[in-house]
């Protein structure tokens, strides 16, 4: 089968298309004929090498797909197979046409939300739940989503509308963009910087990261809370907490949000409802664009770029027809 591999970590062009085995499921595990495979940020961030020396050359990158059960392990119960499922296969192994998950990080899909559809949300929706609830966002609060236009941002404007914020401001990089997350329930359009506006805010959810996370600390209210759930442009710097400190008594917070964090029923059961709710349409899954699975340097280069709205997909085969 294909799969694609880091054989050189930093730009793009370090991906390479490989054939592999096809892989045996293990016990406890399930295979899964892939129909879409989600491009993370996480996926771009782990090519560039920036997270150190647990990701070895040679493997294969992506966190999720969704497809077919075709095989189960031992003590997996075999009828899950045949059933349409999305899958989670942890810092790597999802760009390839078969991957293996374990029988826990697979959520059964529901007839009308389609593969490419679900690794838009299947992720990032749960993240987007979770970091409001670890920010303790309340009804009335206002709410920044920096990086706004991901999948994760996405959904975190649409789930901080829904839970009644204040304000919904979004940093985003062109008036383009802009006008489409108005359109999914922004009020406010900044640029990347933070620009366009002079209010503090509640609470503010961080895909981004990089260097200029303590000048969003200072975009804070009064007992404000910030949390990072991404680093796609790196990690804040090391004396992060002193932006936090010069304010000291306008007691801002700032915490780090990981999906791991969360049990794992309670990530599964949100996951469930948003798949529904998807289908209901309420909730949006924007697919930038849909590639074949060996175009997944094209999709890194993309996401480089920074040209990407919603969630690239990659597919098995010659393009978008089974997703």
């Amino acid at each position: 089968m294909q799969a694609v591999r880091i054989g050189e970590f930093g730009a793009p062009d370090g991906l390479e298309v490989v054939e592999v085995p096809v892989p045996r499921p293990g016990a406890g595990q399930v295979l899964v004929r892939a129909e879409a495979i989600g491009v993370g940020g996480v996926d771009a961030v782990i090519r560039r090498g920036l997270l150190g020396t647990g990701f070895p050359v040679g493997m294969v990158p992506g966190s999720e797909a969704a497809g077919v059960v075709t095989a189960t392990g031992e003590g997996v119960d075999p009828a899950w197979t045949g059933r349409r499922v999305w899958a989670f296969t942890g810092t790597g192994g999802a760009y390839a046409e078969q991957v293996l998950a374990a029988v826990g990080d697979v959520v059964a899909l529901p007839d009308g939300l389609t593969a490419a559809r679900a690794v838009t949300l299947g992720s990032a929706g749960p993240v987007a739940h979770f970091a409001l609830a670890h920010a303790h966002h309340a009804p009335g609060e206002s709410v920044l989503v920096r990086g706004a236009a991901g999948s994760i941002g996405i959904a975190t404007v649409e789930l901080a509308v829904q839970g009644g914020a204040g304000e919904v401001a979004v940093t985003t990089s062109s008036a383009e963009r802009g006008r489409r997350l108005r359109e999914l329930g922004a009020t406010r359009v900044l640029d990347r910087s933070g620009a366009g506006g002079t209010d503090r805010y509640d609470v503010i959810i961080d895909v981004v990261g990089g260097p200029d996370v303590p000048a969003f600390l200072d975009r804070l209210a009064p007992n404000g809370r910030l949390v990072l759930v991404g680093a796609v442009a790196g990690f804040p710097p090391a004396d992060v907490g002193s932006a936090l400190i010069r304010e000291f008594q306008q007691s801002r917070s700032f915490a780090t949000f990981s999906l791991d964090t969360v049990p794992r029923p309670r990530r599964d059961a949100v996951r469930a409802d948003q798949f529904d709710a998807a289908v209901r349409g309420g909730l949006s899954t924007v697919v930038d664009d849909v590639l074949p699975l060996r175009a997944a340097v094209e999709a890194h280069r993309r996401m480089d770029a920074g040209t990407v709205f919603g969630r690239l997909v990659l597919v098995p085969g010659d393009g978008p027809a089974t997703a």
